[in-house]
């Protein structure tokens, strides 16, 4: 599979082009055109089960979208709901990749992309307690809510992000969740709440809109009965 990003870095769209019958998998919805041929077929992620977890506990659609290219080869164009960039990571087989909640768009065939738990820091914080971990072989593609920064850590070297601003990080990379904030009063003042200590080896994906705030944003200005 080789993938084209267009529309960089506010409402980018990427284009898949396909090999004579290759499958890519897309998350439901995702999918804004095809080449004429191209198939398409949903179905629940290893099982219904293990979709249902994929849907209720890892914040992603029910539904994965295989689409397979004809034997002329095609494309698949993917975009993300929310405005933003799109980035590509290349899976070498050894370095898993975990993907918060809603930024997992597509991955070529090769890749698995279950739902694992991430721990109770995860769900304390706010942003779910399971992620989508990606590993194996191949690439994919990841979206964010605004730009898209990609962190490169060095071996002991450590960052601090806030929970919302996180799209993706390596198996590399270690960290721990806590408050921005000592106590509840600093907590409002400083208008943060829990934030991740990253430490490298590793790559981070960070965005630069926070999605929850753009919900509280929207819901403060329905008005209510």
């Amino acid at each position: 599979m080789q993938v084209r990003v267009r529309h960089q870095p506010s409402f980018a769209v990427a284009r898949l082009e396909l090999a004579q019958g290759e499958p890519v998998q897309v998350e439901s919805g995702a999918m804004m055109a095809t080449s004429y041929g191209v198939t398409v077929q949903s179905q629940a992620n290893g099982g219904i089960m293990k979709g249902l977890g994929r849907a209720f506990l890892g914040g992603e659609s029910f539904f994965i979208s295989t689409y397979t290219a004809p034997q002329n080869g095609g494309w698949v164009d993917v975009a993300a709901n929310l405005p933003g960039d799109i980035q590509v990571v290349t899976l070498d087989g050894q370095t898993g990749w975990c993907v918060t909640r809603g930024s997992w768009l597509a991955s070529s065939h090769g890749v698995k992309t279950p739902t694992r738990w991430g721990g109770m820091k995860n769900l304390v914080g706010g942003e779910g307690g399971f992620l989508s971990h990606a590993t194996g072989q191949g690439q994919v593609l990841v979206s964010c809510y605004g730009a898209l920064d990609v962190i490169t850590l060095q071996p002991g070297e450590a960052i601090t992000v806030d929970t919302g601003h996180v799209v993706a990080y390596a198996d590399t990379v270690q960290y721990q969740l806590r408050k921005v904030a000592q106590g509840v009063i600093q907590s409002m003042k400083s208008g943060e709440g829990f934030v991740f200590d990253f430490a490298g080896p590793g790559q981070i994906l960070t965005q630069t809109r926070n999605p929850s705030s753009l919900i509280s944003w929207i819901l403060s200005h329905v008005p209510s009965r």
